[in-house]
């Protein structure tokens, strides 16, 4: 999302800096860092990135990854699942782990 956001920045800068010439596009840049720096456009921007993350992490329970982002060790992209010793437990763990699924479904 912030790559598209920066593209759609950076084109129409572009445009508008081409169009109308250096001194223009100056205006535009100094506009833009007082908009910047505006404590009321920051404080719109604080409440879109919180109803944005409140949005993503409903997304994610919904999905099944939990709301804080955390996902398991089954769902991390590279993760290697730990061997089991004869005992039922983990390297490092007393606590004996569930069989495993032999069903094959999800």
């Amino acid at each position: 999302m912030a790559k598209l956001s920066f593209l759609v920045g950076f084109g129409a800068g572009y445009v508008l800096g081409a169009k109308a010439g250096t001194e223009r596009y100056e205006q535009i840049r100094r506009a833009w860092e007082q908009a910047k720096d505006n404590p009321q456009l920051q404080g719109l921007a604080g409440m879109a990135q919180a109803r944005a993350d409140g949005v993503l992490n409903s997304a994610r329970a919904r999905v099944g990854l939990g709301g804080s982002g955390d996902r398991s060790a089954a769902a991390r992209p590279g993760s290697v699942p730990r061997a089991r010793t004869a005992t039922g437990t983990t390297p490092g763990s007393d606590t004996p782990l569930p069989p495993p699924d032999t069903a094959g479904g999800l």
